[in-house]
């Protein structure tokens, strides 16, 4: 009975991440939709300054980790110092200012699914930088996700999504992803290097280092000089509370649902995780696509199909490596 009730609990847990992970993401894609697609007052006036979303979750996401730095610590040390994040923290910077840029140019699925394709850089810079030989499985999951992400770009976006985005223009669009996910993928190596010299180091020292730089870099480029954007923006959010209102909201969406991406990695591994956020990728497309009124062409969904077939197989491989390498770690 002792071990039915811990493996319930067990379920309930992990049932917590998952409905943490999605509701918090799911709601942050809807909020980042309608900040870059909206009009807003009488003048139907679009929020151009989408960076500033990054710096506004930095702000909070920095906040919320330094509290909870200060409840958990408990006065422990040896973690990576602040300091130690300055680089990783520019590409964190340029990246994600990247990828939400791009919603000026494609759709919100279309943006989804570009940056799915993470493992394509990854495997393109693992042959060609260190000569990493990959099997023939983890080809095929590369090209059913690059066939995928391709297909849908050549598909016909209907008129209504395109007079919905500020300048419509999908090789720009696709080519700001791809380069967000280069320059993610600089980003998770700094941390994992950052990781292995300071083995002490905690996700909220993580969280706390990033943001810290974040906030710097992002406020020396929206208000270093009397011209930035940084300021039209908070203008903007002065006469359109509204448009204030969704920015609070996505930021603390992003905060939320770092904690449970935490909890969930803490509780059940990177792999569970991954299950969680590729599955939660697959359901924004599918309310974006039912909330805002734009259904997606029957290709579309073929290459969505794909995509996630793609991912599927790919966490499916990971779990197949992960139970054969647990196997060999059993005592005989």
């Amino acid at each position: 009975m002792e071990a039915h009730g811990a493996g319930l609990r067990r379920v309930l847990v992990l049932a917590f991440c998952v409905a943490g992970i999605w509701s918090a993401y799911i709601y942050q894609g809807v909020l980042q939709e309608t900040v870059s697609t909206k009009r807003f007052g009488p003048n139907n006036e679009r929020f151009e300054h989408l960076a500033f979303l990054n710096l506004a979750q930095n702000v909070v996401c920095l906040v919320w980790s330094f509290i909870m730095l200060k409840i958990w610590s408990n006065g422990k040390s040896g973690g990576a110092p602040w300091w130690s994040y300055w680089s990783a923290g520019i590409t964190n910077t340029i990246g994600p200012a990247m990828g939400i840029e791009a919603l000026k140019y494609i759709s919100y699925p279309a943006q989804v699914l570009a940056k799915s394709s993470k493992m394509i850089p990854v495997m393109f810079m693992g042959t060609l930088v260190y000569g990493i030989r990959y099997t023939i499985p983890e080809y095929v999951c590369s090209l059913l996700v690059a066939g995928g992400v391709s297909l849908f770009a050549l598909s016909k976006t209907s008129s209504k999504t395109i007079s919905k985005l500020a300048h419509p223009n999908a090789p720009l669009g696709y080519g700001l992803c791809f380069l967000n996910l280069t320059f993610d993928g600089f980003t998770n190596a700094t941390q994992d290097s950052i990781s292995a010299r300071y083995p002490k180091t905690s996700a909220w020292d993580i969280m706390f280092g990033m943001n810290l730089w974040g906030t710097i870099y992002n406020m020396m480029f929206m208000f270093g000089w009397p011209t930035a954007s940084g300021y039209e923006a908070v203008q903007f959010c002065k006469e359109h509370p509204e448009a204030a209102w969704d920015i609070l909201l996505y930021c603390l969406c992003g905060a939320v649902g770092q904690n449970f991406i935490f909890l969930t990695i803490s509780r059940f591994g990177s792999l569970t995780n991954t299950t969680i956020t590729t599955t939660r990728k697959f359901v924004s497309i599918v309310v974006s696509s039912v909330l805002s009124g734009n259904p997606l062409s029957e290709k579309q969904w073929t290459s969505v199909g794909m995509v996630f077939s793609g991912l599927s197989y790919q966490i499916y491989l990971k779990w197949r490596k992960l139970q054969r390498m647990t196997k060999k770690r059993k005592p005989m």
